[in-house]
């Protein structure tokens, strides 16, 4: 069960200002400022443990804000301090299961969960990036997909192709198989009425424990606005499914990011990266910080609101 005192690892600052949030709970604020350049996006091996054990000493069953989406692969180590069995919850515009490095990146960071074994199943929900995308798709754990220990439910998507590589059959993909590729139709989330099907996933968990980890940029950008592509859920949606995972599962675990913060300067090769990685047309891109601070803060609020009712 979760507890209602929250923590914050605080690497870029963009939760740490959000006082209406802070001062309705009760909060673990961890400085983590000094790693925010090197850990943004990815970070070495080294780097990882360092933060590890930083963070280690700090409640687990804390909602934890991890704010930018440059920082989601800290989710890997929070639910890799989990140590029992449970199933894994992402709610994201990218499905973040990449196969080729950075190993420690926001980019492949699902990719490192599915190895660990505590792990049941994993559920990707809400996915409407080109991550999906047939060029995408060659470089995703397609792997993890066989005996639908990973399921991926975009929210909207066209159908994709995969070529020279055996996509297995899943849960949320119907595959056609052709001479030298798979072509892949994905089941998705609008064609679905999101309690209902909320409901019968939660029934067919193998467990009831879950750890769910929260992308805002899986929303529209009147709920959200990150330094990431506009999502396609509303923020109604995202609440109608978490109110039936709090009704019919055990969350022993929680993490938000998605919070807005500026790319700092980096050393050559991550700000190639950055470059490549993030999109110009950014859902925060053109508003004022304190409006940005606002939407954000009250995404956040109504998040924590349904998690603790």
């Amino acid at each position: 069960m979760l507890d209602r005192r929250i923590r914050v690892l605080n690497f870029d600052n963009s939760v740490r200002r959000q006082s209406g949030l802070l001062s309705r709970y009760q909060s673990d604020v961890i400085d983590l400022t000094e790693f925010a350049s090197s850990a943004r996006l990815y970070m070495s091996g080294s780097l990882r443990k360092r933060i590890s054990g930083r963070i280690s000493r700090s409640g687990k069953n804390n909602p934890t804000f991890l704010g930018s989406g440059d920082f989601h692969h800290i989710s890997e180590i929070l639910a890799g301090s989990i140590n029992q069995p449970f199933c894994l919850v992402v709610f994201d515009a990218h499905p973040d299961w990449d196969i080729l490095p950075p190993r420690f990146g926001c980019g492949s960071w699902v990719s490192r969960a599915a190895e660990n074994k505590n792990i049941l199943k994993l559920i990707l929900l809400g996915t409407g990036s080109g991550d999906l995308s047939s060029a995408a798709l060659q470089t995703g754990n397609l792997g993890a997909l066989r005996e639908n220990r990973l399921e991926i439910y975009p929210y909207s998507h066209k159908c994709s192709r995969v070529f020279f590589r055996r996509l297995p059959d899943n849960n949320s993909a119907t595959v056609t198989r052709g001479l030298f590729s798979n072509k892949v139709t994905w089941h998705r989330l609008e064609n679905e009425e999101l309690g209902e099907f909320t409901l019968k996933l939660a029934r067919r968990l193998p467990i009831r424990k879950v750890y769910i980890s929260i992308d805002k940029d899986c929303l529209k950008k009147e709920f959200a606005l990150t330094n990431w592509e506009e999502g396609c859920l509303r923020l109604d949606q995202l609440l109608t499914m978490l109110k039936v995972m709090r009704e019919n599962l055990d969350i022993i675990g929680l993490d938000i990011t998605g919070d807005y913060s500026p790319f700092p300067a980096f050393g050559r090769i991550k700000a190639a990266i950055s470059r490549l990685d993030h999109p110009g047309e950014f859902s925060g891109r053109g508003y004022p910080d304190d409006f940005k601070l606002r939407v954000n803060e009250e995404a956040n609020l109504k998040i924590l609101g349904e998690v603790f009712f």
